[in-house]
């Protein structure tokens, strides 16, 4: 079986850091805090927290699986046994104190598929972490100051199947990072945020030697000589500066059913300007109950200095063919708990 976790020691910290931030928030639950001194002979005045002082601590955890398995006896029209399955986790914290926010979150997905008569296969893999800081002037305000991270990659090797001798991407290739500076926008009334920002570094990370080689997810590929040997290795790291325009609203259109989209827009200064990366991840939720759960989803993106291979030709070598668009499409029924 290709699937590999080469990330492991990486989701070891990525929990270690949940667990954390769990305890802390335990610590600081969600209420005000008041020091009252009745006799402040005894006290110690440097001790006594100013009353307008709030902290505020809360978190969200969602961990669920989604299944699916079709079994097949003695039956007529044929068919192989299969069953599929896609882990999911979501783990956010939000830190709140009189006009500054910092929230944070982790977000994981890895699904599998089993069919008779071939090798188990990856559906999905996603590593996600989001951490936004914001201060606004006064609580009326809805425009916030904001400084915004984001990293995502995946956890194991991707093939294109059905050829499993040579990934084609693997954790930390391709890895993506964003760091920036701007404005955050907050709805009152709907949960909508808009984020704007004309400062923002994008680092493109591909840490598998032989894929920035060939100068996959558009880093410099190596230089080599007319026999083919390597003389300069490829590069691991491509570096951007850009714009980032970045959306995110959710609402219930009817009784227990949540429509939730995101969406993300990038363009490089530097290099074609107005060339513009996407990231649009549209979801549609169904709550059956508070355990069972459905989604129906989509997501699709583009970035130009991603170019897709493939065996054109059927050698087993995969041919560039330029960038082009991506697109999957999600459909789910499972378990999901909430705590």
């Amino acid at each position: 079986m290709p699937l590999k976790f080469p990330a492991f020691r990486f989701v070891l910290l990525c929990i270690f850091f949940i667990s954390m931030n769990s305890t802390f928030a335990r610590k600081f639950p969600n209420h005000r805090i008041d020091t009252v001194a009745t006799d402040t002979s005894s006290v110690d005045t440097t001790a006594i927290v100013d009353q307008d002082v709030v902290l505020l601590w809360s978190q969200k955890n969602a961990v669920g699986v989604n299944l699916n398995e079709v079994a097949f006896v003695n039956w007529n029209a044929g068919g192989n046994n299969s069953i599929s399955a896609l882990f999911h986790g979501n783990f956010e914290r939000k830190y709140q104190k009189k006009y500054t926010l910092w929230k944070s979150n982790i977000a994981l997905r890895y699904g599998i598929n089993a069919q008779e008569g071939r090798e188990t296969r990856k559906t999905d893999d996603q590593l996600i972490i989001n951490s936004t800081f914001g201060y606004r002037r006064d609580s009326t305000a809805n425009w916030r100051y904001s400084a915004k991270f984001n990293f995502n990659t995946q956890f194991s090797n991707g093939y294109q199947y059905p050829n499993t001798e040579k990934h084609i991407s693997s954790f930390m290739a391709p890895g993506y990072m964003f760091v920036g500076i701007g404005s955050e926008y907050t709805d009152p009334k709907e949960d909508l945020t808009i984020y704007i920002s004309p400062i923002t570094q994008k680092s493109t990370f591909v840490l598998d030697q032989r894929l920035s080689n060939e100068g996959m997810f558009g880093v410099t590929p190596a230089i080599r000589d007319e026999e083919g040997n390597i003389i300069e290795e490829g590069e691991n790291v491509r570096t951007e500066f850009g714009f980032l325009f970045t959306s995110g609203f959710t609402k219930e259109v009817f009784e227990n059913i949540n429509i939730d989209n995101q969406l993300s827009l990038y363009s490089d200064y530097l290099n074609k300007f107005g060339n513009i990366d996407v990231d649009w991840q549209l979801n549609v939720n169904l709550t059956v109950n508070d355990f069972v759960k459905a989604s129906i989803g989509s997501h699709l993106k583009y970035d130009d200095d991603v170019k897709v291979k493939k065996d054109i030709d059927g050698d087993g070598t995969l041919e560039a063919q330029g960038p082009k668009i991506q697109f999957k499409q999600m459909l789910g029924v499972g378990v999901l708990y909430e705590f």
